[in-house]
């Protein structure tokens, strides 16, 4: 499914890595970051979850939330944190319904082999819960949390 600028934003029901279960409209009247990313304790995955959690206060000053969302089990989200202090709400998506529902689930090619997996990418909902901005293919992921701050400050 293509997630698109202005549209609404799909619906979720997720658990959280808070032990609570999270929806769309938990967020409503408050913008939402939800990075979607391949998997928890790896290389690429760690710099842009810390990069998001080192920005989270300015983040929360601008009244905007967080989550990130891997197929991972709470359990493996839980050392994530621990180990990263990870100031942020990680959501388990096992049945990838969510990474599905908000173009997060696909085709990826790694050293010229095609597999299906998590798409590394970022969608900004807005406060009525409509889609503000996606990126659809992050590629550089130490970077882009920084672009998504630069996007934010720019609104």
């Amino acid at each position: 499914m293509a997630i698109n600028q202005g549209q609404a934003a799909p619906d979720f029901t997720l658990t959280g890595s808070d032990n609570r279960e999270h929806t769309l409209q938990d967020y409503a009247g408050k913008k939402l970051i939800i990075y979607f990313y391949p998997k928890d304790n790896t290389s690429g995955c760690t710099k842009e979850s810390c990069a998001f959690g080192e920005m989270f206060s300015e983040l929360q000053a601008l009244d905007i939330n967080l989550l990130g969302v891997s197929k991972d089990s709470l359990a493996s989200h839980d050392k994530f944190i621990s180990k990263f202090n990870l100031p942020f709400t990680l959501l388990s998506d096992p049945d990838k319904i969510m990474l599905q529902d908000y173009g997060a689930w696909g085709e990826k090619k790694n050293y010229g082999k095609v597999t299906m997996g998590c798409i590394r990418s970022t969608v900004l909902i807005d406060t009525d819960g409509t889609v503000l901005k996606h990126w659809p293919k992050v590629r550089k992921a130490a970077d882009h949390p920084q672009q998504v701050l630069e996007y934010l400050k720019e609104l």
